[in-house]
């Protein structure tokens, strides 16, 4: 293998959604990827040995016992810049999760220190069972990435949520990993490549005299996450936000406070920005006239009297130009779904993404979080619980079909 290229091990596992990680196969060898194959025994009920054999860096392994190397698992686990499984299906999740080692797959999963992306690919009933939630969760919660499915058609005629996601979003994810891991394939890699994109971040705070102020429980982990997932897709990025967290080199970040200070720092960037997404919890109200000296108890009550802050979200999208996407978030607690396709109505934004924060692991602060991405066309992806960087990656998928609607066409 030549020096400084990088190298996957592409896992399949037996599932009808097999035969598109040739193609997933073929791609990545094409980007320059080394690519080692591993087969489990139900794969090649799908698909063939020869086929992966012809088209990766080396021929397909199946055994932890007939390789020519004695320990097969150990080899192929240090050697790995990334463990990609394609498709991952409801059998593997589960013994991927109980830490069992019974095949060549699991046994290099378990001796990798890799990144390990995994996309998933089942009949809706099987997705959505609580087992393989479950199952998904506690991996996600090990540090697991993950590629959620899409709607569409599935085996045997039916529609809906369960079918693998498209070849070009797991390699452009995979390449996205590779290159955060500082194995990169190329320059210019990255399917943001040349886009300039803004994200908003953290909670707003609104002054009710020096030292006080209002806010939510915004902490920001979201926002900053879309903005390290749109760098490492190779975007240009600009990070408003009123959050203290660290953000890596190469991110612009402008600091701001209240409301209006949002309200500023976007409206300078945002005519050219190819995308914008608003993640930040932006105050509805503020203090109309906050108190020139600290409040004191001995004063007695403040009268306080409240005022609406500036919609910085509808009043970008009535001043966007031709061809920019924008993102909206929505954190809801009643009827989210309901509440969202409303907002994104009366907002004119182009996705909306909903979180209902009172669902276990997901909203504010968490390092997790679960949603449903609404569009324009009355569709909805629904984002099951997983880490803010992959729910990051899951909007930006969404994104850059807006940018490119030929992207995913048949």
């Amino acid at each position: 293998m030549p020096p400084h290229q990088p190298h996957v091990v592409l896992g399949v596992c037996g599932g009808i959604a097999a035969y598109k990680a040739v193609d997933v196969c073929r791609r990545l060898v094409d980007v320059g990827v080394y690519v080692a194959p591993v087969l489990t025994d139900e794969a090649t009920r799908f698909v063939g040995e020869a086929t992966f054999s012809a088209l990766a860096s080396e021929p397909v392994q199946r055994s932890l016992f007939d390789e020519a190397s004695p320990i097969p698992h150990t080899r192929l686990g240090q050697g790995a810049d990334l463990v990609l499984v394609v498709p991952a299906t409801a059998h593997f999740l589960a013994r991927y999760a109980a830490g069992m080692a019974d095949d060549l797959l699991c046994a290099t999963l378990l001796a990798t220190r890799a990144p390990v992306l995994v996309c998933p690919a089942m009949h809706t009933e099987m997705w959505e069972h609580p087992a393989v939630s479950d199952n998904l969760a506690l991996l996600v919660r090990r540090g697991v990435l993950v590629v959620a499915p899409e709607e569409g058609r599935l085996a045997g005629g039916d529609s809906g949520a369960g079918r693998l996601a498209d070849p070009d979003t797991i390699v452009a994810r995979a390449l996205d990993v590779l290159g955060a891991t500082g194995s990169v394939v190329g320059p210019g890699r990255g399917d943001l490549a040349g886009r300039l994109v803004v994200v908003s971040a953290g909670g707003t705070r609104e002054p009710l005299d020096p030292v006080r102020f209002l806010t939510n429980r915004s902490s920001g982990k979201q926002g900053h996450a879309l903005a390290e997932a749109a760098a490492r897709r190779g975007a240009k990025v600009t990070l408003v936000t009123a959050s203290a967290l660290a953000v890596s080199p190469g991110i612009d970040v402008v600091p701001v406070a209240s409301a209006a200070d949002m309200e500023a720092a976007l409206r300078a960037v945002a005519p050219r920005a190819d995308v914008i997404v608003m993640a930040a919890a932006v105050a509805d109200f503020r203090p109309k006239a906050p108190a020139a000296h600290k409040l004191v108890k001995a004063d007695g009550v403040p009268d306080l009297v409240l005022e609406p802050t500036p919609d910085i979200l509808s009043g970008l999208a009535a001043e966007r130009r031709p061809g920019q996407v924008l993102v909206g978030f929505a954190a809801e607690t009643d009827d989210p779904i309901g509440r969202g396709r409303r907002k994104l109505a009366q907002k004119g934004v182009d996705l909306l993404v909903v979180n209902d924060v009172t669902a276990p692991g997901a909203g504010f602060d968490h390092d997790t979080n679960a949603v449903t991405i609404l569009d324009a066309d009355g569709g909805a992806t629904a984002v099951p619980l997983m880490s803010k960087s992959a729910v990051a990656d899951a909007v930006f998928d969404r994104v850059t079909a807006q940018l490119d609607p030929e992207r995913n066409s048949p």
